[in-house]
């Protein structure tokens, strides 16, 4: 896996090949291909082999800041190499190969939604969030503008577009005062 992250950084993914990987690991191809029997699961499993920051969160009473600490940690971890250009390697590969995108989902989406949602869902039980706002739909309204920014338009998800994302969002989750 260290040799199909170096070779990534060296060419990009587009010029990765097997057979590039194997000759830099000193192994045969046949060797690579009976454990990943494409690129792209070579390349999920090296990325997400990367050691990361600490993505999970944290429960201090406070959902803004949590979910604040979460989302600055991720935005500066994709926000430089390594991870940050490999990880756009790797959604740029999920979007042809199904096999990548499954795993992408399994192994690395799904867990991070589910700790979002469990962190947010808490927060509704406490009472800090609306009794009906929906929290799958409030997941996609945090994350969507970070991936738009890190894949779309590639402008820099900095700590206050985070702040601006946070205070647009929690303005209509806040719990409201009953009317009577």
């Amino acid at each position: 896996m260290g040799a199909t992250l170096d070779l990534a950084r060296e060419v990009g993914y587009a010029k990765l090949s097997i057979e590039a990987v194997a000759a830099r690991a000193g192994v045969g191809k046949h060797t690579v291909y009976r454990r990943w029997p494409s690129k792209g699961l070579l390349f999920l499993d090296a990325v997400l082999s990367l050691n990361t920051t600490s993505l999970d969160h944290p429960d201090t009473g406070d959902i803004v800041a949590d979910l604040r600490t979460v989302m600055t940690r991720a935005a500066d971890l994709l926000g430089r190499p390594p991870w940050g250009p490999l990880y756009q390697d790797l959604i740029g590969e999920a979007q042809h190969d199904p096999e990548v995108a499954a795993a992408l989902q399994r192994r690395f989406i799904e867990p991070q939604t589910a700790d979002t949602l469990a962190r947010l869902k808490v927060a509704k039980d406490r009472g800090q969030l609306a009794p009906d706002f929906d929290l799958a739909f409030a997941f996609d309204i945090l994350s969507g503008p970070l991936y738009y920014r890190l894949l779309i338009t590639q402008q820099p998800v900095t700590h206050d577009c985070i702040d601006r994302v946070l205070q647009g969002v929690f303005a209509g989750m806040s719990p409201r005062p009953h009317t009577g």
